[in-house]
């Protein structure tokens, strides 16, 4: 069975074009590997610009092993150089019964 995902991040400050090309980069590439579902992506931005996207794995066992796969933990780490993994609760939008993003 799939695992629903809602990964956040927060772009470092001039780093926002860079964040959102290696998110745009980021499913293809855990699709590629078998690691994540036909399931549409939605990916969107808050209004202070950070980041969400949801996917969904094939299973918690894929989503546990995909950092050991070298191709995906150097793409983690390039992601990480320019933008935050923040925890969903952190972004403003998700303080909000019904959280709004502008679609990406």
């Amino acid at each position: 069975m799939g695992i629903l995902v809602i990964c956040s991040y927060r772009p470092h400050p001039d780093h926002e074009d860079e964040a959102r090309m290696l998110m745009a980069g980021h499913v293809p590439l855990l699709r590629s590997h078998g690691l994540i579902t036909d399931r549409p992506v939605v990916q969107g931005v808050a209004k202070d610009g950070e980041l969400v996207e949801i996917f969904e794995w094939e299973s918690v066992e894929t989503s546990r092993g995909a950092a050991g796969i070298a191709e995906i933990g150097a793409h983690w780490k390039a992601m990480s150089a320019v933008m935050d993994f923040v925890p969903l609760a952190q972004i403003a939008e998700a303080q909000h019964s019904f959280a709004h993003f502008e679609p990406i």
